[in-house]
């Protein structure tokens, strides 16, 4: 599966979206969830906590291994997907469509300096 073009992706395997609020959603990549397989848990940030880019905050555990989830960008997590604690195959299932969390981003200029779709693809083809 080909990352979406109207996605920011990080070499962590994240993905971001500028939503029409201006907040920033942010989920695994196609090939994150691929690489893990089964995912059976996923574990949020706090709501409130302020993060910096690149930093650790979440994890997503599978059958297989335990992956961290990294910030893509610096920001305050305004919103978490409760729905993945219920129902963390959604993941697998719908990896661009299930978002972790929110961020109210500190500074959105640092969206322009993730990866478009067709450099992640690059390194996640490299992996493979």
């Amino acid at each position: 599966m080909s990352a979406p073009e109207h996605l920011k992706y990080s070499a962590t395997h994240q993905w971001a979206h500028r939503e029409n609020d201006g907040l920033i959603s942010v989920g695994i990549t196609h090939h994150a969830q691929e690489q893990l397989g089964d995912v059976v848990f996923v574990g949020h940030p706090l709501l409130g906590r302020k993060l910096q880019q690149g930093e650790a905050c979440g994890v997503v555990e599978s059958v297989k291994a335990a992956s961290d989830i990294y910030s893509p960008i610096s920001g305050e997590v305004v919103a978490v997907n409760e729905m993945l604690s219920d129902a963390p195959e959604k993941v697998n299932e719908e990896p661009y469509s299930s978002w972790m969390f929110r961020l109210k981003p500190d500074n959105a200029a640092e969206m322009e300096g993730l990866l478009d779709a067709a450099a992640y693809q690059k390194i996640a083809d490299a992996e493979s």
